[in-house]
């Protein structure tokens, strides 16, 4: 051995380990799902004004979206207020703050580009009220905390046809190609098909939901086919629309409003589709939204049921552990089962 050798030994016994590198956080899928979404509904919003042909006053988004924000952090400090808790927005700075915003940001642009109200405002204004305001009031216990369980764009439409029918109606569905040439009409949906793709499958994980949906549709409409004569080209036209394909990548996935585990997803899209079909049965116009209220609504009565079910057997004592004493209330058994 050289003294070379022995140089470089002595110093490399002598020189401190390399301190390893820290490893990134996992960013959160739930805020990189929000933030997605929210950049597309951006970006589509800006597209469709400039270059799609929406027909609504390009100065209501711009209207439509502060207007949430400041429902939803007035609302959530009275809910704070009245739960004796910190507001969520509160805590994380401007960071916190631009995440809190971003589902009432979806909600405001959503309820903007989905219905048409001619030159009136409040309608819309009042759909947007409502999506945020279903958060904080419709909620129910999952697992021992309380969610809101409607989906807010979608209620917040649904109700604003509801009260606004005769002259409130959802934007027509040539206004998303009215200005694209023929290459274009079929890239649209392709491209919002690829983008909700992404982000469901990677992010919020709902691509059963979405298969339980189409095949779901694919059915009801062949059941209606066979059995009440209905053409099937009608049955079936709505899946090629850019409307529906919005709906079925943007609005049905809301993962705050709808089941986490893969059966129960696909239980849920199912569902939807299942009440589609018997909407249309009896001539309900809309259908797509008021299948999803129906459907949302019928999953949070089942939570409150599976509650008070596990709250009376708790009272009844049939909870009771091998010792004889009773079980600490927890985790509800077979909540989402019910509920779904």
């Amino acid at each position: 051995m050289t003294a070379t050798d022995i140089s470089g030994a002595a110093t490399a016994a002598v020189r401190p380990h390399a301190a390893p590198k820290k490893r990134q956080p996992n960013r959160d899928p739930r805020y990189l799902a929000l933030r997605n979404f929210a950049l597309s509904m951006s970006v589509f919003n800006i597209f469709g004004y400039t270059l799609l042909g929406f027909e609504q006053p390009w100065l209501w988004p711009l209207i439509c979206a502060p207007f949430a924000y400041v429902v939803e952090i007035v609302l959530e400090m009275v809910s704070a207020w009245a739960q004796d808790r910190t507001p969520r927005f509160r805590g994380n700075g401007a960071r916190g703050l631009y995440e809190f915003l971003l589902p009432s940001h979806i909600t405001a642009l959503a309820a903007n580009m989905l219905l048409y109200a001619n030159d009136r405002l409040l309608p819309i204004l009042l759909a947007v009220f409502i999506g945020v305001a279903a958060k904080h009031a419709l909620q129910a216990p999952v697992y021992g905390r309380m969610r809101h369980f409607m989906n807010p764009s979608n209620f917040g439409i649904t109700m604003a046809l509801v009260m606004f029918g005769s002259w409130v109606s959802i934007a027509p569905p040539y206004e998303f190609t009215e200005n694209a040439n023929t290459f274009f009409r079929i890239g649209i949906p392709l491209i919002i098909t690829t983008a909700g793709t992404v982000i469901n499958a990677m992010l919020t994980k709902r691509v059963p939901l979405i298969v339980g949906w189409l095949g779901g549709f694919v059915i009801q409409a062949l059941l209606r086919h066979w059995i009440w004569d209905v053409a099937i080209f009608s049955a079936l036209g709505p899946m090629s629309g850019v409307a529906f394909v919005l709906y079925t990548n943007y609005m049905i996935t809301d993962p705050g409003t709808t089941p986490s585990k893969g059966r129960n997803q696909f239980m849920f899209g199912a569902s939807v589709a299942m009440a589609y079909g018997v909407l249309m049965l009896f001539n309900v116009v809309y259908t797509l939204f008021f299948a999803t209220t129906l459907v949302c609504g019928l999953r949070g009565a089942g939570w409150w049921v599976a509650h008070f079910l596990n709250k009376r057997k708790q009272a009844d004592g049939v909870l009771a552990g091998p010792t004889g004493e009773a079980a600490a209330p927890g985790r509800p058994m077979g909540n989402e089962a019910v509920a779904a």
